[in-house]
């Protein structure tokens, strides 16, 4: 009996179909979402969108031969045509060619804050969960000083304290400060969703187990409680990077965002803002491009969060 017994379990564990393959094998989280995000029309949509708009952005020259600062005051507002195919703007810059080389900034303040936010937001909230009371109190506390900040005011606040209205400042510069004040401004929100989750971490029976086997802080939290909190993570990152490209927008039409030399779609909406009855087109090609990414990215994240939330399945 007891030399057919692992025979027998073997035999089970073979056959799929059998009267031992009962027991469905997984491929784990990331497996089962990626599995569900495949099948989802919304995430292959998002994905082609999100895929021009990255070749816009890295290979402008594929798009348009015209430079974007080359301007013609003779041809200002000039309307749609086979040399300008959205026209021109009131300094007689091509559109086009401005809303092609626009993609590159804006997408970088997009994916540059969004990657400062996680990060930042992460290790606090994993800091947070994991070690509890006194530290986590303070860590929450300070958070919520920032959280407290209006996004506007936060962002007025902070970006004319490093330049005064009408300072020329580098692109390289003020690209570097619009995404600091972003994540200054929004790291608390990514700190809350990984603190909850690292709580509920810490909680399980596998993190119990390597605390009473002796393992570390540090290969606890990186071998347990990190790989299972990142799924509501990635989802917060993959929509607020839409949402971070519209607040780029938000602070260039404000005029203390990006600004020129800078090409981005939010500085040529605010260049287009004072003469939208005169020259609409300079303002409805900018904005339909700024509306179309931050569509995909939501979008994205939209998929990425059902496929990945067992709860909504």
């Amino acid at each position: 009996m007891t030399e057919t017994a692992p025979a027998v379990r073997a035999a089970g564990a073979a056959a799929p179909g059998g009267a031992g393959g009962g027991v469905e094998r997984t491929g784990g989280l990331w497996a089962d979402g990626w599995a569900q995000l495949r099948r989802r029309p919304l995430f292959w949509i998002a994905s082609a969108l999100i895929g021009v708009l990255l070749v816009m952005a890295l290979f402008p020259s594929l798009f348009t031969s015209v430079d974007p600062q080359a301007a013609d005051l003779a041809l200002s507002g000039a309307d749609p045509s086979p040399d300008a195919i959205f026209g021109r703007d009131l300094q007689g810059h091509d559109i086009y060619a401005r809303a092609i080389h626009g993609a590159a900034p804006t997408l970088t303040v997009g994916l540059l804050a969004s990657l400062g936010t996680v990060v930042l937001g992460s290790l606090a909230g994993l800091a947070a969960g994991y070690v509890g009371g006194w530290g986590d109190s303070v860590i929450s506390r300070f958070a919520e000083v920032f959280a407290g900040l209006p996004f506007i005011l936060g962002g007025i606040v902070i970006l004319t304290t490093f330049n005064k209205p009408g300072q020329i400042v580098g692109e390289v510069r003020i690209i570097t400060q619009v995404v600091l004040t972003i994540v200054i401004l929004s790291w608390p929100l990514a700190m809350r969703i990984m603190r909850a989750a690292a709580l509920e971490a810490t909680q399980q029976d596998y993190v119990k187990a390597a605390r009473a086997l002796g393992a570390g802080p540090w290969r606890i939290v990186g071998r347990h409680i990190l790989p299972n909190t990142l799924a509501p993570v990635l989802v917060f990152a993959t929509i607020q990077f839409g949402v971070f490209i519209g607040a780029e927008a938000t602070l260039s039409f404000l005029g203390i965002g990006l600004r020129d030399p800078v090409v981005s779609w939010g500085v040529m909406i605010s260049e287009a803002q004072e003469r939208v009855a005169d020259i609409p087109q300079a303002l409805f090609f900018p904005a339909a491009f700024l509306v179309v990414a931050v569509l995909a990215f939501v979008m994205l994240g939209d998929a990425v969060r059902d496929a990945f939330d067992p709860r909504g399945r």
